[in-house]
């Protein structure tokens, strides 16, 4: 299951009534409750709450530990009691697909370097954008199943939320993952996605498709397309 998807599973599962109150109340709690807390908390059933508790857990919403309410040890104890907690994943779904977070990792990254070494900025933005593409292509590996070095590219470039489209001898994004920085920010987000692709490409080995800043509302400014593509 990839990310997305296990994002938009985990919302859906809040969508349930008992299984929200249950994530609510847990997620409330200072400390793990138990499966008799979690139902006296949220007004449930005992055994409604153990089958929408479990399912929290299953979706990756909430963690679970065994521990002995009491603190004794040894004989007579009594078994350890599941405890339920929320879970440190993070959930967010936005649609289209958008990355901000990404952007704040390159952006941050950048003003550190900036003030460490004294150097320009935008500089600094380039290089922080480059080592996320660089990162980004190393995770997905070197490519070349297919016919085409686009639909490969294309292909890395889709887990990224960027909706890309090969047209002919190009690669089209119709989504830009900073969207909303990039209608503020234009010139900035646009060379930072530039630096961003190029490096992708290069990490994926596809030196025949190069990537050139095309602005036009409403889709991402990068385009891609081979050299053969390309105007002499």
């Amino acid at each position: 299951m990839d990310d997305f998807v296990s994002q938009v599973v985990g919302v859906s599962a809040l969508a349930e009534p008992a299984r929200r109150a249950l994530y609510l109340y847990v997620a409330a709690q200072p400390e793990p409750v138990s499966r008799d807390q979690a139902a006296a908390g949220a007004e449930l059933p005992r055994h409604t709450a153990k089958f929408h508790l479990d399912k929290l857990v299953a979706d990756g919403l909430l963690d679970t530990e065994f521990r002995r309410l009491s603190g004794r040890r040894g004989p007579g104890a009594g078994r350890p009691t599941k405890l339920y907690r929320r879970s440190p994943w993070q959930v967010a779904v936005t649609l289209p697909q958008r990355h901000y977070d990404l952007a704040g990792q390159i952006l941050a990254g950048a003003v550190e370097d900036a003030a460490r070494d004294g150097g320009p900025v935008l500089d600094a933005v380039q290089r922080a954008a480059a080592a996320a593409g660089h990162r980004l292509g190393a995770a997905v590996g070197p490519r070349g199943s297919s016919a085409s070095p686009l639909d490969d590219v294309a292909a890395a470039l889709a887990a990224h939320g960027y909706e890309p489209r090969v047209e002919g001898d190009a690669v089209v994004l119709a989504n830009c993952p900073f969207h909303t920085l990039a209608r503020e920010h234009t010139v900035l987000v646009c060379d930072m996605n530039l630096h961003l692709i190029t490096a992708l490409l290069d990490e994926l080995g596809q030196p025949a498709v190069r990537a050139t800043l095309q602005p036009t509302p409403e889709r991402c400014c990068v385009t891609l397309r081979t050299h053969a593509g390309l105007d002499p």
